[in-house]
């Protein structure tokens, strides 16, 4: 696991979980994903796959609240990861580690056929 830590108020004051590779990123891609508490704290945990537009909301709480690489693992696909990529909105300091760690991610953002 790496963690990106900066001191509050300058950037994005919350670790940034990044895995160590996108390999170990297996999570589901359909049916219902119901979240633990310490990825989504607030609102509905239940997210139906199946539903337009559930599975972004997933992977953005998923890799803005990840305390783990097993919170990643458990919950994102590596394929789907990348299929999503290149439109998720993220905070930019968070996508700006992943792309850094996995330049395959930030080349899928200005060539989405890459």
């Amino acid at each position: 696991m790496t963690a990106d830590k900066r001191p509050p108020g300058q950037g994005y004051a919350k670790p940034v979980v990044v895995p160590d590779g996108l390999e170990s990123l297996t999570g589901p891609t359909t049916g219902v994903v119901v979240l633990p508490p310490h990825l989504k704290w607030s609102g509905s945990s239940r997210y139906d796959l199946g539903q337009p537009g559930r599975i972004v909301d997933l992977y953005r709480t998923v890799l803005n609240e990840a305390a783990t690489p097993e919170d990643l693992s458990q919950y994102l696909d590596r394929s789907t990861l990348l299929a999503l990529w290149p439109t998720m909105w993220l905070p930019a300091a968070l996508r700006r580690r992943w792309e850094d760690r996995f330049p395959e991610l930030g080349r899928r953002r200005h060539d989405p056929a890459a």
